[in-house]
């Protein structure tokens, strides 16, 4: 297991038992999973007094999940991100892939080696889809007056993909794009019987958390695309889909999110069209 398998393997962790933890160890949960990339650096201090609690309390969390304390946790991420390269910019990760096969790689095995993470991704999210969350997420998006789509930087491409086609459904759609540092204009006229298709994944844009909290103001509803059941939009959502992306080479793959809104369209789509016909014949038996 790669470290940053670890890490996403407690971040699920975490996740699958914060209903039953108690009301400190919730905030440090949210902490933990919102920010993973600090947690290399911060001290136990930081985190106790950011979440409002004793250090002793973030040592109970470490021991909740089986660390000896809080430093046995904070090897976690920092296994995962000392080097810099899971946090640091495209050209200091290809220097790591680089460093890490001296020896020159053809482009075609380097190309096969990705795909085959994608495909793995892939395969795992199939096999963990949550069905009642799924339909449901297609039933909230059959009954929107408008649909507004939140997706920027890495998820930019998800969330453009999903204004291109939605509109083939006959809704009406609207891509806050932040074009000009403009979404608090864009998401304007979202309001109640409105649906924000919200897509982050951490570190979470503030672009995408300030529009999720409007939502949740404007009592629209929050269908949400991101990687953990704790992350700040899950939490105002009415329905999550959870995506855990792969990794090769330094870089997450997008392939299981790009896959994952291609089959949320084609449901809604199949829906759609499937209660059409059924109108058209029972219009055409009167």
């Amino acid at each position: 297991m790669n470290q940053d398998s670890r890490v996403e393997d407690l971040v699920q962790r975490v996740a699958q038992e914060y209903d039953g933890l108690s009301k400190q160890l919730k905030l440090i949960a949210k902490y933990v999973t919102e920010n993973r990339q600090h947690m290399v650096v911060v001290r136990i201090r930081d985190v106790a007094d950011a979440c409002g609690v004793q250090p002793s309390a973030v040592v109970r969390f470490a021991q909740h999940f089986g660390f000896s304390g809080f430093s046995d946790l904070q090897a976690v991420f920092r296994d995962a991100y000392a080097s810099g390269v899971s946090v640091g910019n495209y050209q200091q990760r290809i220097r790591a892939v680089i460093s890490k096969h001296p020896a020159q790689m053809k482009s075609p095995d380097l190309a096969r080696s990705f795909l085959e993470t994608c495909q793995s991704g892939i395969a795992s999210i199939s096999a963990t889809l949550d069905d009642r969350a799924f339909e449901k997420a297609v039933g909230i998006l059959q009954g929107a007056q408008h649909i507004y789509i939140m997706g920027v930087r890495r998820m930019f491409p998800v969330a453009s993909y999903l204004a291109y086609v939605l509109p083939q459904t006959r809704k009406r759609v609207i891509l806050v794009d932040a074009m000009g540092g403009m979404f608090k204009e864009q998401i304007e006229g979202l309001s109640k019987g409105d649906v924000l298709l919200s897509i982050s994944m951490s570190p979470y844009g503030t672009e995408t958390r300030y529009c999720t909290e409007l939502a949740v103001e404007r009592q629209a509803t929050v269908v949400a695309i991101t990687d953990s059941s704790l992350s700040p939009i899950s939490r105002a959502a009415a329905v999550t889909l959870t995506v855990q992306e792969a990794e090769a080479y330094y870089f997450r793959a997008m392939a299981g999110t790009m896959s994952l809104a291609q089959a949320l369209f084609i449901a809604l789509a199949y829906r759609l069209e499937l209660n059409m016909e059924r109108s058209d014949e029972r219009t055409s038996a009167d």
